[in-house]
């Protein structure tokens, strides 16, 4: 089923003890998550089990971030990221999550694993200015190209900063 959401202005901090865990299979179908995911989303554990995780996306957050994530977990690489969700309610919340690809045996990617924590406020206001100009770009330059050139921008930034996405993002 899927819920239309309007975000809102209400913001959820998670406190400093709180771990979000989720599963997917390799399709970003959640196959488990724990009690706190389930308090933040405000979506009942069955409405989450079954479901794409992109039901706690929030339109603040660029396409490029999430096509970043799913290449980077795809190589069986772990990322971190910060992300803001949306809950069911409109509400969001930040977190700094770490994703990491589940393997069998034989290294066939099973699914996915993400742990979410409180992130640091400071990373928060500078991923959002940099979020922000990213939908603006995706925004103004369109479906088709939007993702590359939004892309383009962060590859910008940390080319100017002299510095790898993960060292960026461990490093504010």
């Amino acid at each position: 089923m899927k819920y239309k959401v309007t975000p809102t202005q209400k913001e959820r901090l998670l406190r400093d003890n709180d771990f979000i865990v989720s599963k997917t299979d390799t399709k970003g179908i959640i196959t488990y998550c724990n009690r706190i995911f389930i308090d933040y989303s405000g979506y009942s554990e069955e409405e989450l089990l079954g479901t794409q995780h992109n039901i706690i996306r929030h339109p603040d957050m660029p396409r490029a971030v999430f096509k970043l994530l799913w290449d980077t977990i795809a190589e069986k690489k772990e990322i971190f990221a910060y992300v803001k969700n949306m809950s069911k309610d409109g509400g969001f919340y930040w977190v700094f999550a770490n994703i990491t690809a589940s393997m069998d045996q034989s290294e066939k990617i099973l699914g996915y694993h993400s742990v979410r924590r409180k992130p640091k406020t400071a990373a928060v206001k500078i991923c959002e200015g940099i979020y922000k100009e990213m939908c603006s770009i995706e925004q103004r330059v369109g479906a088709k190209d939007g993702m590359k050139a939004s892309t383009d921008y962060l590859l910008g930034v940390l080319a100017k900063e002299r510095i790898s996405y993960e060292k960026f993002v461990l490093s504010i």
